[in-house]
């Protein structure tokens, strides 16, 4: 983000995660954050509070990403509460793992819903006033699954990689108009997601990574924060996997 552009970040999925360690980190950055959650009010007002004491301004909406009057009623607050946005991370999401042979119909469309439609419906809700004043930096979280694949994943797989080919292609659209889009795409990461992990599952993860951990959500938010600076003021269309190796 160059030093004249609007400190202002909107972040879905705010609340928890990734999410909120993005929020945290942007406000230590200099930015006023607005930022939705699904369901967790009483996480959401605490995250504004630790905000608030880091000297800066957020606005928690509560907001169903996969709803498009939904994002752009929470993007417009955004707006009037704390001025135009310069910048959007995308971080809502959700898993509803199963063979695709025991896939339920309603999984499926959750997880494209939320994951995929999620994104879209942040992008689209700010990229006119961005293309307006013709800057912006928009990074959206995919995943290493949605990359290289998993078994028992085929719905968030395919919601993750759908990020990864909707983000260049804005990318290449927006850019003109001085706009960069990039993907982060975190591998395993200590949240409320790997949370339930069982100690083999755990394990095997473990002895698949060469760093031999997990990462922290910190960890991504410092990615994201580099992401929408002036310091990446060159980078656009690109997926950055962080993911202790487990790829390679």
């Amino acid at each position: 983000m160059e030093n004249n552009e609007p400190r202002v970040a909107v972040v879905s999925g705010g609340s928890r995660g990734i999410g909120r360690a993005v929020v945290l980190r942007l406000a230590q950055d200099g930015y006023d954050v607005g930022f939705c959650y699904q369901s967790n009010e009483e996480a959401a007002r605490r995250l504004e509070k630790e905000v608030q004491e880091l000297g800066g301004k957020a606005l928690a909406v509560r907001a169903d990403v996969s709803d498009g009057a939904s994002v752009r009623s929470f993007v417009e607050d955004v707006q009037d509460a704390l001025g135009p946005i310069g910048a959007a991370v995308t971080s809502a999401g959700i898993t509803r793992d199963n063979p695709l042979l025991m896939m339920p119909d309603e999984d499926w469309d959750a997880v494209l819903r939320v994951n995929l439609d999620g994104v879209y419906n942040v992008c689209r809700s700010v990229i006119f006033e961005m293309m307006k004043r013709k800057s912006g930096s928009v990074v959206n979280i995919s995943s290493v699954a949605g990359v290289y694949g998993n078994a028992t994943q085929s719905n968030y797989a395919a919601s993750k990689a759908g990020i990864i080919g909707f983000s260049r292609s804005l990318a290449k659209e927006a850019g003109r108009y001085g706009i960069r889009t990039n993907v982060v795409a975190p591998g395993f990461i200590e949240t409320d997601m790997t949370a339930g992990l069982g100690d083999q599952v755990r394990k095997r993860a473990l002895d698949a990574i060469p760093l031999r951990r997990l990462g922290t959500a910190e960890e991504v938010a410092d990615l994201v924060s580099y992401l929408v600076s002036d310091r990446s003021s060159y980078v656009t269309g690109a997926v950055f996997q962080i993911d202790g190796g487990i790829t390679i």
